[in-house]
């Protein structure tokens, strides 16, 4: 049988470089040639693995062609196709396939033929086909459950009981660390920004939000006897009371990834079954752009003009989740200079700005957004920024404060640029404040992006447009990423005679239309045209 270095060698797959450093690294580890090939990126695995179905006469599985019967899932558990990194794929007549990344590693073949009186068949496939296999059959953590649940089993404790054991030192087991790291895992590397754990009657779900959408996750059913302490965990890492269940409680906590870390905000609430967690992930460090958050060159050169004012209001308007807060942090990034003293007070600090003094208000002990703010204009700030304009006394200091010479950012919950102005004079606010203050009105939204690997043309209404089709790096979801849509609403003579006379929003908004200003479904409709966005996303973004 030819050797796999001389298959390569012979294909020109590989340098002889290479092949001879990889054969010093199998000498000096004691790893498996194809091993030392694939983990140091000397060759692709499919490559390898190809190569070697070849010469052992196995059929290899490429990515995407793995075809799971259930029967095969049903008889081995998560536990063995876990700590084998095998997946069981077909049974039939006795004769149970798994498929293996490593063609070398024979145990599995044996402790499955022993224990379970299969006559056991290999495929080959790469290993990350497998281990995603694995958490769509079995669930994220299903090795851990089964775990936990036979050492619980082997000490004689029974789970099922309420308050049998002891839900702290339970917590602290490694065992629920490790699952619960899992679950934090496969979100983060999921991209997602929220994790629900909600709990019924007949079990718990685990959803992650992806891009604005929640996905279900796939977690073992026997799960639910193990959430108490799931729960317990989550609480002890963000500094909860674990004994109350009564009450809603919120904490943060700090985790690492990889290289990465990661905010987590925790949210406990109880509901009929037991208590129901939704952890928000934000990256610790992240660098904030205006120019990576889908702006046009037009609107970029418009930002830049109104951030460049040294005083006055900008308001950022739009619904929860619109990314309002990203804009703004983008925006104070941008002014971050040694020249510049910036002040923000949030409801919560979202993410923590090197240089910029950052304040969360409290408001059971009294520092709400006006009390902070008074107490912040002592600070002798050039720029600040409000969380949110909620009433007539935060909106009346941010006026003055505008008035006195600086420059202030903040949102207001409008559905569009037009209506920021009739929510301040419904507060209370005399129009003169308003006109002589604020810079700009700007709406905006987020839109799912079109993902680049399965972008392919289509049609909508007689007009050319984009989709994705779905595919693995997108979770077949046919999106990856968001980016905004956004409307700017500048205070003009004619648009300051409206909010003067009192206005309505549709009369304001019509006068707008007359001057040509851009609105938030003009953009999302540009952004299709160029292959960003689908009409479907920005139909429904706009009719909010």
């Amino acid at each position: 049988m030819r050797k796999l270095k001389d298959i390569l060698l012979e294909k020109k797959l590989v340098s002889p470089e290479k092949i001879e450093r990889a054969q010093e690294i199998a000498r000096q580890t004691g790893k498996p040639f194809f091993t030392v090939l694939v983990d140091n990126n000397f060759a692709a695995e499919e490559t390898v693995l190809e190569i070697l179905a070849e010469q052992q006469g196995l059929e290899f599985i490429r990515p995407g062609e793995l075809s799971v019967d259930e029967s095969a899932v049903k008889n081995v558990s998560a536990k063995v196709a876990s700590h084998y990194a095998v997946m069981p794929f077909k049974l039939e007549a006795g004769v149970l396939t798994i498929a293996v990344s490593n063609p070398g590693d024979v145990s599995a073949v044996e402790d499955i033929e022993t224990n379970l009186g299969f006559r056991v068949e290999r495929v080959l496939a790469c290993r990350a086909d497998i281990m995603e296999a694995l958490r769509k059959y079995y669930g994220v953590g299903a090795d851990t459950v089964e775990k936990l649940l036979s050492e619980s089993q082997d000490h004689g404790d029974s789970s099922t009981q309420e308050e049998s054991y002891d839900l702290g030192k339970m917590a602290e087991d490694a065992s629920v660390v490790r699952l619960v790291n899992q679950l934090f895992q496969e979100a983060i590397n999921d991209r997602a920004t929220d994790i629900h754990f909600e709990v019924c009657r007949d079990g718990i779900s685990v959803r992650r939000r992806i891009d604005g959408e929640l996905y279900d996750t796939k977690v073992p059913k026997d799960m639910k006897l193990l959430y108490p302490a799931i729960v317990s965990r989550v609480k002890l890492m963000s500094r909860l009371n674990i004994v109350e269940r009564r009450l809603p409680q919120d904490g943060r906590a700090r985790v690492s990834i990889g290289r990465k870390e990661y905010d987590l905000r925790i949210s406990v609430v109880p509901s009929m079954h037991g208590e129901d967690i939704v952890v928000r992930i934000l990256p610790s460090a992240m660098l904030f752009n205006l120019s990576d958050l889908g702006f046009s060159r037009e609107q970029l050169d418009n930002w830049h003009k109104y951030i460049a004012r040294p005083f006055g209001i900008i308001f950022v308007t739009g619904p929860t989740g619109s990314g309002k807060s990203t804009t703004l942090y983008a925006c104070l990034s941008e002014l971050n200079t040694r020249d510049r003293k910036i002040i923000t007070i949030e409801d919560p600090v979202e993410y923590e700005l090197k240089g910029i003094t950052q304040t969360q208000i409290n408001p059971p002990i009294g520092l709400t957004f006006a009390s902070a703010l008074r107490s912040m204009l002592r600070h002798d700030p050039d720029v600040m920024m409000i969380g949110e304009v909620r009433d007539k006394e935060t909106a009346e200091i941010a006026t003055q404060a505008a008035m006195t010479g600086h420059l202030v950012f903040s949102t207001l919950h409008t559905n569009d640029s037009a209506g920021g102005a009739v929510r301040l004079v419904d507060m209370g606010i005399d129009p003169y404040r308003i006109t002589s203050t604020v810079i700009v009105f700007t709406a905006q939204r987020l839109v799912r992006v079109i993902c680049s690997d399965c972008r392919k043309e289509t049609n909508f209404n007689g007009k050319k447009a984009y989709k994705g089709s779905g595919c693995k790096s997108c979770n077949n979801s046919g999106y990856h990423g968001r980016i905004a849509i956004s409307e700017f609403l500048p205070m003009t003579s004619e648009i300051q005679d409206l909010i003067l006379q009192k206005a309505s929003a549709g009369n304001i908004r019509e006068k707008a239309d007359l001057l040509g200003f851009k609105t938030l479904s003009a953009d999302g409709w540009e952004k299709v045209e160029k292959g960003q966005t689908t009409p479907e996303e920005v139909i429904q973004v706009t009719s909010m």
